[in-house]
């Protein structure tokens, strides 16, 4: 037996949180963790361009940390507590810094800014970047209007904007794409 997708309860613009709290659709909270759901999906589109098998795993494990991280955002402050929603560990955070330190040992020194290009999985891998970094600033935003929001969240969002940079350049490498450094007018 399935169940239907639809269940018309937001058809008139509000959603429920988990813990039953209906806010409007365009409530930053459901922003929040609908762009966290945009870049677990665009970090899924980056690992169906790639074949390297250890990258496609660690992609894997930040999709479910995404997971993580959105049952975070998604919830009732007052609420969770309650609810069994799984934890973001300092650990996961070590994981994206030691796949940053060992891509970059790989990689030649930067010596400007690099526009993105040349492979679509590169390009893929800055467009997750950028979706990233708009994940952190709109939960940075929710802290400065006294939301709550848990900083290790702000943490692994920063970092895994660092890594998904260097991830870029680290695929460039493997395919052999040359960066293109930013060469400003004069």
């Amino acid at each position: 037996m399935s169940s239907k997708i639809y269940t018309k309860t937001g058809d008139l613009g509000k959603t429920s949180l988990i813990g039953g709290t209906k806010v409007p659709k365009s409530h930053i909270r459901i922003e929040s963790y609908g762009t966290v759901d945009e870049l677990n999906s665009f970090i899924g589109l980056v690992s169906d361009q790639i074949l390297d098998h250890h990258t496609k795993i660690i992609l894997k494990e930040i999709q479910d940390r995404l997971f993580t991280i959105g049952s975070s955002l998604a919830c009732d402050p007052e609420k969770e507590p309650l609810m069994r929603i799984p934890d973001l560990k300092e650990s996961d955070i070590h994981l994206l810094e030691r796949e940053i330190d060992q891509m970059n040992e790989l990689l030649p020194p930067m010596k400007n800014f690099i526009l993105p290009g040349g492979h679509i999985a590169v390009s893929t891998t800055h467009v997750a970047r950028c979706v990233c970094r708009r994940s952190e600033r709109i939960c940075v935003n929710m802290i400065e209007n006294e939301m709550f929001v848990e900083m290790l969240v702000i943490k692994y969002l920063n970092r895994l904007s660092d890594y998904l940079f260097v991830l870029a350049r680290y695929i460039a490498h493997l395919l052999n794409v040359e960066e293109t450094p930013w060469k400003a007018r004069v």
